[in-house]
């Protein structure tokens, strides 16, 4: 049975945000008045059971939603909570059947199985065309190919499909019985009109989707129905609490840095790397995503590196034997800026932006005898930056100014890191403390679209500024020869990765 929405009452003071991230769930309770008052995070496993692939089991954000909301809600606080928004990875691609059972693991956005599929889309479609409709180029976040692939390789799923959705729509639809779809999930998807804000029906189409099988479309603040008696009764929360559509993890996380002036840059340091850069008008750029803010009438332009947390992570525990990485984050910050002539491609699950080549590989090169784990560790943290140094340059390139570049997510806590970032970036790097900031953005967006906030800039009241890094000449220069080294790496290399990845199909 569903509860009908209530509006937000006198005695309910908080506000709920739930961030479905790739490698933990975090949510937090936030006070209008006093900011964030309590927060919980359960862990995530991303599973890669074949090369390129990258999968999470639905079921289980579900299960770590009901652990984080009733720790949040132990202390009698659900009939407080005024109301809910989710977060999440966008577009995974979830499939439940006519009983909403889901009918197999969620592609995440970072998969990169379907090479083929990609290329026939390239070929399919006019690609000035596609760039005009989608804002974007086909490539191998696009939900078509991904639908193609598992047509060809799964079709029982493709077949039993009634509902096909994100992450955070997933939840929101566990939540409140409600199916739909909210706005960013669309326009990154490679199937929506992003100036009529429709569905391209040739698109679809072409893709075999069936229409029915997308939910209706929505704004991030739109209230899309209320908290159920039965997801009540394992969450804790209160039957009829509003759920709004919710936000990118990205987009929101976005919102929470402060991210609401045109030229704002921001640097996400998650699993994998976002570049999210603020404009006021629909303007998409080939060699990112496009997709809308948050807040009506700004525009994000976006860019997205597969893997940057991720590949740190894999360092640690594959090549470093589990080495915690405040050791190799103290390692690494002995070693000067180059690594001792050691560069990284940090290419773990192919690339999406700029590139957009899924066929492209991790790669170490210049080691000798002499280097140790520090050399390559701190090549991984430069890699990364020598990534988002690349997404800054295409910026500038396009007449776009950046006015600022903020930093967040977990990798801004190391200041090896962030002092990398300055020097390979020039520019200086403010960091924004928190812990979860897509789970903070979603909270402001269930504020919004419950009227407990009036206007957008309350997030100001909320941001926590960390330490500001500014770029060290001599530093510079040496990441100026290394970023040289890294561009040209690829561009070297780039031929003989379809070769690379038929020897590991074997």
């Amino acid at each position: 049975m569903t509860s009908n929405p209530e509006p937000a009452q006198m005695t309910a003071r908080y506000l709920l945000g739930v961030d479905i991230g790739t490698t933990a769930l975090k949510a937090v309770l936030l006070d209008p008045q006093c900011g964030v008052v309590a927060q919980a995070e359960r862990p995530h496993t991303l599973r890669s059971p074949h090369p390129g692939w990258a999968e999470m089991e639905p079921a289980g954000w579900w299960e770590t939603t009901i652990a984080a909301c009733r720790e949040l809600t132990a202390a009698n606080l659900a009939s407080e909570i005024a109301a809910v928004a989710v977060t999440g990875m966008v577009p995974a691609m979830v499939l439940l059947d006519a009983d909403g059972n889901v009918l197999r693991p969620s592609i995440q956005q970072n998969d990169a199985r379907s090479v083929e599929q990609v290329d026939e889309l390239r070929a399919a479609v006019d690609l000035d065309e596609f760039f005009a409709i989608t804002g974007g180029t086909p490539n191998q976040q696009n939900i078509a190919p991904r639908w193609r692939w598992l047509a060809t390789h799964e079709p029982d799923a493709v077949e039993r499909c009634a509902t096909l959705f994100g992450s955070y729509d997933f939840i929101t639809h566990k939540l409140t019985g409600t199916r739909s779809l909210e706005l960013n999930w669309a326009a990154e998807s490679g199937l929506y009109d992003i100036s009529r804000r429709a569905w391209h029906t040739p698109y679809l189409e072409q893709a075999g989707i069936p229409p029915q099988t997308l939910p209706p479309v929505r704004q991030p603040s739109d209230i899309v129905g209320s908290v159920t008696d039965e997801a009540a009764l394992v969450t804790g929360l209160r039957a009829g609490t509003p759920v709004v559509a919710g936000s990118a993890d990205h987009v929101a996380a976005a919102l929470a840095s402060g991210l609401t002036q045109p030229g704002d840059l921001l640097l996400k340091f998650g699993g994998a790397g976002d570049i999210l850069y603020v404009a006021n008008r629909t303007d998409p750029d080939r060699h990112f995503y496009f997709d809308y803010h948050d807040i009506p009438g700004l525009t994000l332009i976006n860019g997205c590196m597969a893997a940057s947390g991720s590949f740190v992570k894999w360092f640690a525990t594959e090549l470093a034997g589990g080495a915690t990485l405040a050791d190799l984050d103290r390692e690494a910050g002995a070693i000067p800026p180059g690594s001792g002539g050691v560069v990284a491609l940090p290419y773990l699950l192919g690339e999406k932006t700029p590139i957009f080549d899924p066929l492209a590989r991790g790669v170490f090169v210049g080691v000798m005898l002499h280097h140790r784990r520090a050399h390559l560790f701190r090549a991984v943290l430069e890699a990364v930056c020598y990534g988002f140094r690349h997404h800054l340059e295409l910026l500038l390139a396009s007449g776009r100014p950046i006015t600022r570049v903020l930093a967040a997510d977990g990798g801004s806590r190391s200041a090896v890191w962030m002092q990398i970032a300055a020097d390979v970036t020039g520019q200086p790097v403010q960091v924004i403390a928190g812990e979860a900031a897509s789970a903070l953005g979603a909270a402001l967006v269930a504020g919004m679209g419950v009227e407990v906030f009036d206007d957008w800039a309350a997030i100001e009241r909320f941001i926590e500024r960390g330490p500001r890094y500014e770029p060290q000449p001599d530093a510079v220069s040496a990441y100026d020869a290394g970023y040289a080294v890294y561009r040209d790496l690829y561009r070297r290399l780039q031929p003989l990765f379809p070769d690379l990845a038929r020897l590991d199909r074997g």
